[in-house]
């Protein structure tokens, strides 16, 4: 599960076993150092073995070598066949070993952590590799259908004739990519894995609209035509030179990408006949004891489904109150839902849905990123080195993206970060609502935390490009949080805006452990969301579609947020006017992502060293 998989954003990262925390009773502290015989010898072993690891795992992944900046297989996909998964779960199995070789003892602190995180992420990914259909490798969230044109539009550069050559190659080789896919999803209606009958106009919407257009078609060029000849066209050759090439694009998509859109279409049309309304994980084979480990990789604690739902109701009763005072302030007239349904549907709050009004959208984005850039210097001392940019969801996606996500920036600066803004329907982006998803997304949140991440030196890199959901999402959440504390939010509806995204993640604790563990139906989430919150209705379908196609990931968001403000506000009480909230998010940020008892012991160390 650990494995870093780009195809599947979303999926759930992996947890420490054995050193899991709460957000409302620490489980550990900080160790102890003890003096310890650091043995150079093993610290140049381990770390050997960490970075020979890594980057084998990045060479067997064209698709994770583009992420990385890497063009060695830049013509070719990943091998996505059964025999691989065995030959990954066999070298798995072989580090396993390389590491326990090792004697831990003589490692130096921060080495150990190493150690420790890399030897656990060995074991969870053979102890999950039992899970590995318990999946939906095509989704309305992500999957093979999209990532193979979002991915090449986003990812594939072409900066001469080879790389433009590598694209047409990539294009040649979609329908073995198809073949595979088709194959997974078929090996899973085997065992009864199949996505509820919801996804499929989705799935087949977005696989449709990538072979609408030119050369499929006549009309515009499609749009991957439109994205090979923007960047060939920059490419400094001679026109009959750009012309041929084009011309084997138009070959390739005609006869590699159509046939095999049109074959995964036409077997995702059979597979929907198959399909049914349930909607949790619940149903799959061994479903119950799947959603607990998917719980424990997510949150990295061992809170159970009631426990997290219970917590996920207790937050939404606390926001209810806090908006409450909003409301009076703004002298409103009326109760909390009436006011909700004023947020809802006043046209104050909602550009249009023009090109105009998305392009404003996009503008104020932008200026509330680059105030933030301004004032970096007052929450960090370390900062990233890449850029971030605001875009808006291409079209192909957009209607069945999530509303806002970021893409990360390549390791060497070349590309930037991009918070992406989904402006399908505006009315799903009210302006009260904007600054909490710029900060969310970008600044300070996972631009930060993931840029300088990746900046990171003397860390291996299966750190620094690893995640663990509930540090990633809990830093984003925050991150919304820290702006009020600078000032910011002056207008009391965008405050509002700001609860209102925190009440939206203390819902998907309510919802997510209530679709997966208690068998609440789609329209019960649907409902428990449009009863609580000032979100659209919308929001509340794609949002509870969410749940139900990543089980569990969800639940990241609020129980990360609140063990950061906990080992936070422990910090204030035990530090006084020695506490730096500039050193605290140094803390936070510079060792990469880890699970949250591990920050916690970060934390604590700090603490400790001020305090002597």
């Amino acid at each position: 599960m650990r494995k870093l998989t780009f195809l599947a954003a979303a999926v759930s990262a992996a947890l420490l076993t054995g050193c899991q925390t709460t957000t409302t009773e620490s489980t550990s502290k900080a160790p102890a150092v003890a003096a310890v015989q650091v043995d150079q010898s093993e610290v140049e072993k381990a770390n050997a073995l960490f970075e020979e690891s890594f980057m084998r795992s990045v060479m067997r992944s064209p698709i994770y070598q583009t992420y990385m900046g890497i063009k060695q297989d830049y013509d070719k996909w990943d091998d996505d066949s059964e025999a691989r998964r065995l030959e990954d779960l066999e070298l798995t199995k072989k580090d396993l070993m390389a590491i326990n070789a090792i004697d831990r003892n003589k490692l130096d602190p921060q080495t150990q952590v190493s150690y420790d995180l890399f030897k656990q992420d060995l074991e969870e990914d053979i102890e999950d590799y039992q899970w590995r259909f318990h999946n939906y490798p095509v989704n309305q969230m992500y999957g093979v259908h999209s990532m193979v044109a979002s991915f090449l539009i986003n990812q594939h550069q072409i900066g001469d004739v080879a790389e433009a050559k590598a694209y047409i190659s990539r294009l040649n080789g979609v329908p073995k990519v198809f073949e595979q896919l088709t194959e997974g999803l078929e090996t899973r209606a085997q065992k009864g894995i199949i996505a509820p009958k919801f996804v499929f106009p989705h799935v087949i919407g977005s696989s449709e609209n990538i072979i609408k257009g030119a050369p499929f078609e006549a009309g515009e060029d499609s749009t991957l035509l439109a994205d090979f000849k923007r960047k060939v066209t920059a490419l400094e050759i001679s026109d009959d030179e750009k012309s041929a090439l084009i011309n084997e694009a138009n070959d390739a998509l005609k006869a590699a990408v159509k046939p095999a859109y049109t074959q995964l279409i036409s077997y995702l049309k059979q597979l929907e006949k198959r399909a049914d309304d349930r909607d949790g994980a619940w149903k799959f084979p061994d479903g119950e004891k799947f959603f607990n480990v998917a719980l424990e990789r997510t949150t990295t604690t061992k809170l159970t489904a009631k426990e997290i739902h219970e917590i996920g109701l207790a937050e939404v009763k606390r926001i209810h109150e806090e908006m409450s005072v909003i409301k009076d302030k703004v002298g409103f007239k009326g109760d909390l839902k009436a006011f909700m349904e004023f947020m809802r549907t006043d046209k104050q709050f909602y550009l249009p849905n023009t090109e105009e009004g998305k392009a404003k959208y996009l503008a104020d984005a932008t200026a509330m990123i680059d105030n933030m850039k301004a004032r970096l210097d007052e929450l960090f001392i370390v900062k990233p080195k890449a850029d971030l940019l605001v875009k808006r969801v291409e079209a192909f996606r957009e209607k069945a993206a999530g509303k806002a996500f970021y893409e990360q920036p390549a390791p060497d600066g070349s590309r930037p970060g991009i918070y992406y803004a989904n402006l399908y329907d505006m009315e799903a982006m009210p302006t009260y609502q904007m600054e909490a998803l710029a900060y969310h997304e970008g600044l300070p949140g996972h631009h930060m935390q993931i840029a300088i991440a990746q900046e990171l030196d003397n860390m291996p890199k299966f750190r620094k490009f690893g995640g663990y959901t509930a540090y990633i999402e809990g830093w984003g959440l925050y991150s919304e949080l820290v702006p009020k504390e600078m000032g910011l939010y002056e207008d009391p509806y965008s405050d509002f805006g700001r609860l209102a995204m925190e009440l939206w993640r203390a819902c998907r604790l309510v919802v997510d452990t209530g679709i997966h563990a208690m068998k609440w139906t789609r329209q019960e989430g649907i409902d428990f969301y449009v009863n609580n919150t000032p979100n659209a209705k919308s929001d509340a379908v794609k949002m509870v579609e969410r749940h139900v196609v990543m089980p569990s990931q969800a639940t990241a968001y609020k129980i990360g947020m609140l063990k950061i403000l906990e080992l936070r506000e422990n910090a204030k009480k035990e530090l006084g006017d020695k506490f730096d909230i500039r050193e605290f998010h140094d803390v936070v940020l510079k060792n990469g992502p880890v699970p949250l008892n591990v920050l916690e012991n970060f934390v604590a160390e700090w603490v400790a060293k001020k305090q002597a």
